[in-house]
């Protein structure tokens, strides 16, 4: 990395994505990086000085606790630049403060993004330039076609990051590790094999003051639409030939070409639940109805389940469950990959009759393998065990990998422009059943496993809780 000078531009620099995550990877990167140099510059609406946002910086160094020249650098010389970014000579003063060809990091609401890149098609942008766009990219399918197209007009797709913090090295070398350098499992890797697949993210946290933006996505498109389907491409790819962004992007686009809801039912394949009120460990949390913020006639979802059918040859048949809710009782990130029974039980051997059972969990990031074994005692008595690893972490936490990827030209672990509209066009059907109130939204108690008759009657493919 020495002598390499790359510029971070981050639009919205004022808001919650660029102190929480933006600003303490960047630190982070800078520690475990020290040869790299960085131009660091910061933009909002608001009028700021660059004493206020270095201690802003500093701040959010602090909460990551970054030391070393490095980082001490880039807080003496970062600077804040106001402006409208809708606006193009504002965009223009932007960009002819960066040095060279710059990283423009989009932290801004998606609505403010569309705005934001119609104005810089009459901005002059160095050749190089990058841009790094959070999720939802686009609305539904047609909307992310016409921001891709939108975006191509300015820079092309190798120089766009449609970021998915899911998709940090680590998380996703590790699943590539696990399914292809072992002779245990690739094989067993299909239908012939396995039973069903569940990915699943319950969180204890409630809205946490994210109404403006939560309550017209809800857990489907928060969640589901984009983070669990990427994490599902990896997990049912076909072994790519190298780990370039070529391959491992066309792995993950064929799958999702694939991907469509299970019998094509979204009704029978789908629900949704929204939380009343009740408590999470000892945190009294209320309706989410009585949410500061909340439109109750959204109709808005915090826990979803979908089921899903990938129809090629190594997995078609297999039930794909992707789920994800807040204001459970635990907190539960994990991909459980469920095998198919043994085809006979020897008569005499008794005890549990369960089928082995793969859990990989999702930050931290480790793995357990459920066997039935003989137990102590009489040995004709089988019980259950597990067997537990967990993975190497990474260096860097998710958004100092995705910062790293970016300044480095890596684009391999970002989402591609038709793995992007995918998404859209897997959930549309949901979507569409739900707006027509063919799938019933039913009620759960903050702090419970969700709704009792969820328990009563799974989904298709899916455990109970």
């Amino acid at each position: 990395m020495t002598g390499k000078v790359s510029t971070i531009l981050i639009l919205g620099a004022r808001g919650d994505l660029a102190s929480r995550l933006l600003l303490p990877a960047v630190g982070q990167l800078l520690m475990t990086e020290p040869g790299r140099t960085l131009h660091l510059i910061g933009s909002g609406s608001g009028e700021w000085t660059d004493d206020t946002w270095r201690q802003r910086v500093k701040e959010s160094f602090d909460s990551a606790s970054v030391t070393g020249e490095a980082a001490a650098s880039v807080l003496k010389s970062t600077t804040y630049l106001s402006g409208d970014v809708t606006a193009p000579k504002d965009l223009q003063k932007l960009i002819d403060a960066c040095e060279g060809a710059p990283a423009i990091y989009f932290a801004l609401p998606p609505a403010v993004v569309v705005q934001a890149c119609a104005a810089l098609e009459r901005v002059r942008l160095p050749a190089g330039t990058v841009f790094a766009l959070e999720k939802p990219f686009g609305t539904d399918e047609a909307s992310a076609h016409a921001l891709n197209q939108q975006i191509l007009r300015l820079v092309p797709e190798e120089q766009i990051y449609r970021v998915d913090h899911f998709l940090g090295r680590s998380t996703v070398f590790n699943l590539l590790g696990l399914r292809f350098a072992n002779g245990i499992f690739e094989p067993l890797w299909n239908s012939k094999y396995i039973e069903k697949v569940e990915i699943v993210y319950d969180e204890q946290l409630a809205l946490e003051g994210r109404a403006r933006y939560y309550d017209k996505a809800g857990a489907l498109i928060d969640m589901i639409q984009s983070h669990l389907l990427q994490v599902m491409s990896v997990l049912a790819m076909e072994p790519p030939a190298t780990l370039g962004a070529g391959d491992l992007r066309d792995a993950k686009g064929l799958v999702l070409r694939a991907t469509h809801v299970f019998d094509d039912d979204p009704r029978a394949s789908s629900r949704r639940a929204r939380y009343t009120a009740g408590k999470v460990g000892e945190r009294a949390l209320p309706s989410y109805v009585d949410e500061a913020g909340v439109d109750p006639a959204m109709m808005t979802e915090t826990l979803a389940e979908v089921t899903l059918d990938i129809a090629n040859w190594r997995w078609a048949g297999v039930p794909f469950t992707l789920r994800s809710g807040k204001a459970l009782a635990k907190r539960q990130r994990e991909i459980i990959v469920t095998f198919k029974q043994v085809p006979h039980l020897p008569t005499g051997l008794t005890g549990l009759d369960t089928p082995t059972v793969l859990r990989i969990a999702l930050a931290p990031d480790e793995m357990s393998l459920e066997l039935n074994i003989n137990g102590p005692g009489d040995p004709r008595v089988l019980k259950r065990v597990d067997l537990h690893a967990g993975f190497g972490p990474g260096h860097l936490l998710a958004y100092g990998e995705i910062l790293s990827a970016i300044l480095d030209g890596d684009p391999s672990l970002s989402v591609r422009g038709d793995t992007a509209e995918q998404c859209w066009r897997i959930v549309a059907p949901v979507l569409a059943a739900w707006g027509k109130e063919e799938v019933p939204l039913v009620d759960y108690a903050a702090g419970s496993q969700g709704p009792k008759e969820w328990n009563d009657t799974p989904l298709k493919g899916r455990n109970q809780f």
